[in-house]
């Protein structure tokens, strides 16, 4: 393993790009924090027969996304959604390999919250959770609202929801620091518009979650609640860069191609950057965002080096390696040495 030459005066790790295990990490707590505050939100009230409102219930899903990429966002870029890391994939903007990951934290975030509501909601007497955990519904076993439109109303809001949000990370976005903002306030709406219809979802981790302790009745329904939200983000993220364009090229293993050629960023070692996170990083340093700089010196997050500024990694690296070339070179005797003499010769004089 090589050394990495740093210069002097910089700090160990500064700025280092987050791990897979924390972005992981983040969208576990952050999809439970959703799961958890919003479900409950409904769940609560409804229990403890206080005022609930669609106003309410939006307000917090709502509230509980924006907090959680304001403070999640920077590490795996705020995604708390299968269907978001979908669209996300679907537009080049992650790979599937990655998405697939953050799926899997997703899924084991909601299904934590929801154990965790369903255990502490027992602290009510009578309570019944076929009756309420804040699952998703259509039809006979809730509003009445006929399953195709219900899948309509999903996939339709689910692919503005993904739209939105790749619109606010795209990196030619001029405010990024309002970008959860304005995420928050749009789960918000689409709250506002599907609660009396379904529940709303656009999000099948919130669903799945609740679900799997709301009884079998509710089971039966998670198709729709999986199926429309992906159509939807997949609509979106196909949708967006094919109308807007896009920001260089697609990050490798994205997009609709299940083969792309290899490129210079696959090589063992290398993590392709996640343009998705990317976006949050603008504000800060990273081997992913801006170039890290200091006292002449730049960080080259392939080969792990400091190099000066105005060289490339390869031509630093020649260098260094031409001048230890150079070094051996000067330590081997020359041809008026003599081993022995202390390399020095006497030699007799001219004729």
């Amino acid at each position: 393993m090589s050394e990495s030459v740093q210069p002097s005066g910089a700090e160990p790790g500064a700025a280092a790009a987050p791990t897979l295990r924390q972005q992981l990490a983040a969208e576990v707590i952050g999809t439970f924090v959703l799961v958890f505050f919003g479900c409950g939100s409904i769940v609560y009230a409804s229990e403890a027969d206080a005022t609930i409102t669609v106003t309410t219930v939006g307000l917090t899903f709502g509230l509980a996304v924006m907090v959680m990429i304001y403070a999640f966002g920077r590490i795996s870029g705020g995604h708390f959604n299968p269907a978001v890391s979908v669209g996300a994939a679907v537009g080049g903007r992650m790979s599937w390999t990655r998405a697939g990951w953050y799926v899997l934290a997703q899924l084991v975030g909601a299904v934590l919250a929801a154990l965790i509501l369903f255990l502490l909601l027992h602290g009510f007497d009578g309570f019944d959770p076929e009756r309420n955990m804040g699952q998703n519904f259509f039809g006979d076993q809730g509003s009445g609202y006929a399953w195709w439109a219900a899948f309509v109303l999903e996939a339709l809001l689910s692919a503005v929801f993904v739209g939105v949000i790749l619109a606010v990370t795209d990196e030619r976005n001029e405010h990024p620091a309002l970008a959860p903002l304005t995420i928050g306030l749009t789960l918000a709406a689409i709250h506002f518009v599907a609660i009396p219809a379904t529940g709303t979802s656009v999000n099948p981790a919130r669903s799945i979650g609740p679900a799997l302790f709301a009884g079998p009745d509710a089971i039966t329904q998670l198709w729709l609640f999986i199926l429309a939200p992906t159509l939807g983000a997949a609509i979106a993220g196909f949708g967006y860069p094919l109308l807007f364009g896009r920001v260089g090229e697609p990050v490798p293993g994205s997009g609709l191609m299940l083969r792309r050629p290899r490129t210079a960023a696959q090589v063992p070692g290398y993590a392709a950057p996640d343009q998705y996170q990317q976006q949050w990083n603008q504000e800060t340093p990273s081997a992913y965002a801006a170039p890290i700089v200091q006292d002449g010196w730049q960080w080259d997050p392939v080969g792990q080096q400091w190099h000066p500024v105005g060289q490339t990694p390869e031509q630093w690296r020649a260098q260094q390696a031409a001048e230890e070339q150079a070094a051996r070179a000067a330590e081997q005797p020359g041809p008026e040495d003599e081993p022995g003499d202390g390399g020095t010769r006497i030699r007799p004089p001219a004729q």
